[in-house]
């Protein structure tokens, strides 16, 4: 399961969901669904502006985790 580490890159170089939002071109309400839901399903395009203003490789915004882990950020049961 791919989870999506975009909120923390850009708290780490401190970058606001509004700068994100502004730099990347990409509507706030999907920078705002990034940030609350790191699970959300975005295109790879938007992944590939996100990580162009963020000066870091894609792979830096992706991360793999198992069911278990997203079940509990998620707050489900496992």
């Amino acid at each position: 399961m791919l989870r999506l580490r975009v909120r923390e890159v850009a708290e780490q170089k401190g970058v606001s969901m509004n700068k994100l939002s502004q730099r990347s071109e990409i509507s706030y309400n999907i920078i705002r669904a990034i940030f609350h839901n790191p699970y959300h399903v975005i295109r790879t395009d938007t992944l590939d502006r996100l990580a162009k203003v963020l000066e870091v490789p894609v792979t830096e915004l992706i991360e793999d985790v198992s069911e278990e882990q997203r079940k509990r950020e998620l707050g489900q049961s496992v």
